[in-house]
């Protein structure tokens, strides 16, 4: 009776488990679907209240009635020169018609605004160039608008611009391409055009990238398992792992509680798919393992759990643990980044522990058949398990799918062969045995001459025009806008200074090399830039002269003479306009040495403005890089010791993890200089890296080192560290080549950071996956013996040395 009640509670058990993910893939996969809504992609939002520019923007953003978003529209002839006498007359209906023009993917109903008109703060105008070869018309959007989601979930930003494309297109032939009857290409670049390109950009992570990931896995998965069943099983415990974690982090994007943005969205999704993937295959390999054991496939899943845990619990504590040191970060981008990718690894490990299982005895007793052609089938001398029984099993081993031999469960004392004798992964610990000082050597030498090329990584922040790998009408709009007009109008530095001192900020402003004007604001922007505020730059005519319409204006010197100066608080706004552009690296350094220059005659004035943004976030991903590496390591590292129980153990895996880092960005310095010519990279992306590759390349060393330390027990260390490279490596080099391939992925989306990041990540991973982990730190260890485990019992005991014996720290179940 006792038994049937038993049973009774686990099939209810299942069932609970079973609708419980059902309920988070119907739910989770909608809130994947509408992550994007709770994105943000302003770097303004992402630096921390203390920054300089942040307290320029509160402050600047009294002078103005409401902040403003420019998109600026620029026309010239195919083929340049200078513009037909009857451009002007062409371009200014279309333009005048332009606040009637519908928003696409608007609903009036829902609240959305149903024309351009209800999201521009002022009429729009045409101003011809002073060199007469060029149109500019400078739309300011009303900022609190633009943050608002469509009824289509798009963004108001993007909606505006497709709609201004696609008018200028219709009624004028004008594109970036084609110049239509009117003779003119167009292009629609400023803050907002690029916001739009980039949200564009964003938009394949919810499906190309999520595609790509899943479908390099299945490729892998199908060549590991040569079997038609359990890839799928694996793909879909990844893909509800992915659903948990989005319907996680949207609800808590959703509330303010964390800031999601397109990068983090994007490594969300690889991260959990990967981790998943990387799970399943060691669960699979040790279910595999039992099922040559035991008769049922219910008891071979319970072992196979068991002895899986410790190393998978502390692989995903890893991985957490490393991810939420960028809670340190004075940046909330890469602060959110850290609880959002350890609600992807939790996710991903309850569905490894959770739904796996489920998937894998969906069959009961016939469950084995889920790996046909391969079936594991007992062998004579193993004893039927019951319901409870998880002992050792004395039967011999068969080699497994991956190519790695499973490794017997003998009883501690007896005298096994304590390497399997076939299969790559036992002729290659053989190898490593014999050569074990000459191995790790070399391996090392190797490594530290790629780590050499460390210091030539450019990490010090690159233009928002590189930001994009493929062609964008923002990038282009702007070098056409930049050699008509002056490049720094449209989004200006902003000083914000006590009104006594407002005369000497100027004067010392207007001697930093690269600032072309400064003035006090008197609410019309007299050196011609926007009137916005903050570091939005957006004002109420950007460039637009005298705002008449009329095309008289001489451009973006056609203000009028200034008046008195708006005072608030007894604080003065002086707008600075730059030679350079705001979002290239020459204006950022423009704003750099403005700053000095300002704060030797006012100290207490703040400069902000949307390059001092850049500015003020490339410092802070500096100082992160300084902060955070040195706690990650020292978080692993005291993970490591309690897990291996072994001070020396864990030195010799962080130092061999941290020269694999250290190789693999090196490595990527010469292929981003040399071969794929990229302009440099965000110092967001060496951390990003690091935090990655430390965290993940450590698993792998967990997976080893645990059953290394395993076998020590049994069979001493020298003769354990090689028993587990050939059981291991196998499913371990599966796990890593799958890690690889879904971080590459990352590569499908245009843009500069998470290419570079694909690269790093992916090479690293394999460079870890193939040498650290199969040469350099199994010959470490063959070499340095039982001390290896020292000051454990273990380095002492007849168990940790190379005559078999049972320790302190014997075989653990």
């Amino acid at each position: 009776m006792l038994r049937i009640w038993r049973g009774v509670g686990s099939g209810l058990l299942v069932l609970a488990l079973a609708a419980a993910w059902l309920a988070v893939g119907a739910f989770g996969g909608m809130a994947q679907g509408r992550l994007s809504q709770v994105q943000t992609n302003d770097s303004a939002a992402f630096l921390p209240s203390s920054a300089e520019s942040t307290r320029a923007a509160e402050l600047s953003s009294g002078f103005t009635e409401a902040e403003s978003l420019p998109v600026l529209v620029v026309l010239a002839p195919e083929g340049g020169g200078a513009l037909d006498p009857q451009a002007l007359a062409v371009v200014q209906p279309v333009v005048e018609d332009l606040p009637g023009v519908a928003i696409p993917g608007a609903d009036p109903a829902a609240g959305d605004p149903a024309t351009l008109g209800d999201v521009l703060t002022g009429e729009p105008v045409v101003v011809p160039s002073e060199d007469g070869e060029a149109l500019l018309v400078p739309l300011s959007l009303d900022a609190d608008a633009t943050e608002q989601a469509l009824a289509d979930d798009e963004s108001v930003v993007g909606g505006v611009v497709q709609a201004v494309r696609d008018t200028l297109a219709d009624e004028l032939g004008a594109t970036a391409d084609s110049a239509g009857e009117a003779g003119l290409n167009a292009w629609v670049t400023g803050p907002g055009g690029f916001v739009a390109d980039l949200t564009n950009a964003f938009g394949g992570i919810d499906g190309v990238l999520l595609l790509v990931a899943l479908g390099a896995v299945l490729v892998i998965l199908v060549l590991v398992y040569r079997s038609p069943f359990l890839p799928l099983a694996v793909i879909l415990t990844a893909v509800f792992a992915l659903c948990a974690a989005a319907l996680a982090v949207y609800h808590l994007a959703d509330a303010g509680t964390l800031t999601l943005n397109g990068q983090a969205q994007g490594i969300l999704s690889i991260l959990v798919v990967g981790a998943s993937v990387d799970y399943a295959l060691l669960i699979v390999a040790r279910y595999r393992e039992e099922l040559r054991h035991v008769e049922r496939p219910a008891a071979a899943m319970r072992r196979a759990l068991r002895r899986s845990l410790e190393p998978i619990a502390a692989s995903a504590g890893t991985v957490v643990a490393g991810l939420l040191c960028l809670l340190l970060s004075d940046l909330a981008s890469n602060r959110s980044l850290g609880p959002v990718g350890a609600l992807g690894i939790a996710s991903a490990f309850l569905a490894a522990f959770t739904l796996l299982p489920l998937l894998l005895l969906v069959a009961g007793p016939r469950s084995r058949a889920l790996f046909w052609p391969r079936i594991p089938r007992p062998h004579a001398a193993a004893h039927v398990a019951g319901p409870e029984d998880a002992g050792p099993a004395d039967a011999p081993e068969e080699p497994d799918a991956a190519g790695a031999r499973a490794g017997a469960h003998v009883a501690a004392g007896s005298a096994p062969d304590p390497l399997p004798a076939t299969g790559l992964w036992g002729r290659l610990a053989r190898w490593v045995g014999r050569r074990d000082r000459v191995v790790w050597v070399v391996t090392s030498v190797v490594l530290l001459g790629c780590a050499a090329f460390v210091p030539t990584f450019q990490a010090s922040g690159t233009s928002q025009a590189d930001v994009f790998l493929t062609d964008v009408d923002s990038v282009a709009g702007e070098e056409v806008l930049a050699a008509h007009f002056p490049a720094g109008v449209v989004q200006p530095a902003v000083v914000v200074v006590d009104a006594d001192e407002a005369d000497a900020v100027v004067e010392a402003a207007l001697g930093v090399e690269g600032v072309q004007a400064a003035a006090p604001y008197t609410g019309a922007s007299a050196t011609g830039a926007p009137g916005g505020a903050g570091g939005a730059g957006a004002g109420d005519g950007a460039a637009a002269g005298d705002g008449s319409g009329d095309g008289s204006g001489d451009g973006a010197q056609g203000a009028a003479e200034p008046a008195e100066p708006v005072v608030v608080d007894g604080r003065v706004r002086v707008d600075v306009t730059t030679e350079a552009a705001a979002d290239t690296t020459e204006g950022v350094a423009t704003v750099g040495r403005l700053r000095d220059a300002v704060h030797e005659v006012a100290p207490d004035a703040l400069v902000g403005g949307a390059a001092a943004e850049t500015l003020d976030a490339q410092d802070a991903g500096t100082r992160d890089l300084r902060v955070i590496v040195p706690v990650v390591l020292v978080v692993i590292l005291l993970i490591l010791m309690l897990l291996l129980r072994s001070v020396l153990a864990a030195v010799l895996l962080m130092l061999a993890n941290v020269l694999s880092f250290a190789a693999a960005l090196g490595v990527a310095a010469v292929v981003f200089d040399h071969v794929l010519d990229f302009p440099g990279a965000d110092p967001a992306v060496p951390l990003y890296a690091f935090t990655f590759l430390v965290a993940l390349g450590v698993d792998y060393s967990i997976f080893l080192m645990t059953r290394v330390r395993e076998e020590s027990a049994r069979v001493g260390t020298r003769d354990g560290v090689l028993r587990g490279l050939a059981v291991t490596g196998g499913v371990i080099t599966s796990a890593g080549v799958v890690l690889a391939m879904t971080f590459a992925a990352l590569g499908v989306i245009p843009l500069l950071f998470l290419a570079q990041l694909a690269f790093i990540v992916a090479f690293g991973v394999l460079l870890d996956t193939l040498v650290v982990r199969s040469l350099l730190v199994p010959a470490l260890v063959h070499d340095v013996g039982a001390r290896t485990w020292w000051p454990s019992r273990l380095s002492r005991s007849p168990a940790g040395s190379d005559a078999p014996g049972a320790g302190e720290d014997g075989a653990r179940a």
